[in-house]
């Protein structure tokens, strides 16, 4: 195939992937590329790089494929860089296509504009993938390597960068087949010692991580198979909806979560990699009859150890598992003991987070079924949205896997637009949203079904509550914040406020029935504290 431009060659190659709807900046160094975007597909102008790749990021997620990025080269590259680091973290499928200087001048250290030193180098470090389109007859070839390896377990952004002389370029395109990746399956005597261990399984659970999210159906089938109960890490929500009376969930470190893994025989794991924040900085104690499954080697038996480690896509796996599941070898009452601990760790972060639960309810009694929920990292989302806000697919659970502040907004925009449909909710903190301000002008302007639901403590209230408990003073967590009614008014957005517990069903069933977009605020001083601050479970040294 022959193609006129880089741009038009960026479209069909994004037209295989399924991709309609790019998100990015334009700048001087990658016009040719936005120009046939907006041309031929949707081209969402975002107002930083770094909100390009979470746009992108999400907009995968939301719909278990991949999304693209496209920026400008250095300081625009590096713009994004921690958002792909975000996407790093998390496994998800983004191709993030950045400018380059002239092929002529690449590498020369001569200052041409946009130019930066060792710009791949910098790509390669923060993505799973990177490369250089190196001639106007291998584009697409890079292009396309870098969507596989984007796609391919256990997942990453993959970048490209371009540069722009050859973008211009007439470009010549042969489709070739890459090899998929190969992973050694679980087979031989592992599966089979594995199996037996599982089968002889009294009081077993089993905890669904990131990996196991297109494993839905056969975890399910091992769960009535075995008896168990689930856990997951945040990643894993949804795998199996939570509203199913066999699923925990995110709730391993409460006190009832802990005396369940203690008097569990057998845990089963499914492609969680036990992040600090979901194991107590490590300190949570598990089963010592421990089988592990992941897609990545080396992250069997990275944290703790694994009597049996299956490598393999969870689905085949579990496939493979399930002859081994023992109907009715669960001893009498585990089954009661799993739900009573699912209704109890449920009731104690109720009680905990007092009048914020209304909003929890608020928000989940207005949306369908299969609405998308994007949170930013803040004390809402931290206590209750990671946990007590149901999900019922794990391509709705959108947030932050790395921790990063303010990607929430951007997360958001991606997903709704990702299913222009349906109504999204993003959760956002005021110290959060002031990172990427300038996205409420993209969400003005791209008018997606979005609410944006915005906790006003006046700061970094995680970090001011850590402070409160060990310091005796404050330093950096109280922040200025604008009159955020003038400020929606001023962007074209829509605009309620929530003050009080019975302000919160309305303003949020009126905002998500909305067509358009609107900036729901949530005065906290107002609603009145959470029973218990919260502070996040990181170890703080004492004398």
């Amino acid at each position: 195939m022959h193609y006129d431009t880089g741009g038009d060659l960026l479209v069909a190659v994004l037209r295989e992937l399924g991709i309609d709807t790019v998100f990015g900046i334009v700048s001087v160094h990658n016009l040719p590329l936005v120009e046939a975007v907006d041309r031929e597909l949707r081209f969402v102008p975002v107002r930083h790089e770094a909100s390009a790749v979470n746009a992108a990021d999400a907009y995968g997620r939301a719909r278990g494929s991949i999304g693209c990025a496209l920026t400008s080269t250095g300081t625009g590259a590096g713009n994004a860089a921690g958002s792909l680091v975000e996407a790093l973290s998390a496994g998800t499928s983004v191709l993030h296509v950045t400018g380059q200087v002239e092929s002529a001048y690449l590498g020369s250290g001569r200052g041409f504009i946009h130019e930066t030193k060792d710009q791949l180098g910098m790509l390669k470090s923060v993505s799973a993938y990177a490369a250089t389109v190196p001639s106007a007859s291998d584009a697409g070839r890079v292009l396309r390597a870098a969507a596989r390896a984007a796609l391919a377990a256990p997942g990453g952004p993959a970048s490209v960068e371009w540069p722009v002389d050859l973008q211009y370029a007439a470009q010549t395109d042969a489709a070739i087949d890459l090899p998929e990746p190969i992973f050694t399956p679980p087979l031989g005597t592992e599966l089979a010692a594995a199996g037996e261990l599982l089968a002889s399984a009294r009081r077993p659970l089993i905890w669904a991580g990131g990996g196991a999210v297109r494993a839905g159906a056969p975890l399910s089938e091992l769960l009535d198979a075995t008896g168990a109960g689930l856990l997951t890490s945040n990643s894993g929500r949804g795998t199996v909806p939570e509203d199913d009376p066999r699923v925990i969930g995110n709730f391993a470190t409460t006190p009832a979560g802990r005396a369940l893994l203690a008097d569990a025989d057998v845990l089963l794991t499914v492609g969680t990699h036990f992040r600090s924040n979901e194991t107590a900085d490590y300190g949570l104690e598990l089963p010592a009859a421990h089988l592990q499954i992941d897609i990545d080697p080396a992250a069997l038996g990275r944290v703790y150890p694994a009597t049996h480690s299956l490598c393999g896509d969870a689905s085949d796996v579990l496939a493979a598992l399930l002859p081994y599941a023992r109907r009715g070898a669960a001893e009498s009452g585990w089954d009661t003991r799993i739900t009573a601990v699912r209704e109890e760790v449920r009731a104690n972060l109720r009680d905990a987070i007092g009048p914020q639960a209304a909003i929890c309810d608020a928000i989940r009694a207005a949306l369908p079924r299969d609405a998308v929920i994007a949170r930013d990292v803040t004390i809402p989302s931290s206590s209750w949205g990671n946990r007590l806000l149901e999900m019922y697919d794990p391509r709705d659970n959108v947030f932050p896997r790395g921790g990063g502040i303010g990607q929430g907004l951007g997360m958001g925009i991606g997903a709704a637009l990702a299913r222009p449909g349906a109504p999204a909710v993003v959760m956002a903190g005021d110290g959060g949203l002031a990172v990427h301000l300038g996205e409420l002008l993209t969400l003005a302007q791209e008018r997606p079904r979005l609410t944006l639901i915005l906790f006003n403590d006046g700061g970094y209230g995680v970090l001011r509550n850590m402070q409160d408990r060990y310091s005796e003073r404050r330093s950096g967590v109280d922040l200025a914040t604008p009159d955020f009614e003038l400020l929606a008014r001023s962007c074209g957005l829509a605009y309620a406020k929530i003050a009080a517990e019975e302000h919160a069903g309305p303003a949020i069933g009126r905002a998500v029935a909305s067509e358009g977009p609107t900036l729901v605020e949530v005065d906290l001083a107002g609603l009145g504290p959470m029973k218990s601050p919260f502070t996040p479970p990181v170890k703080i040294p004492t004398a």
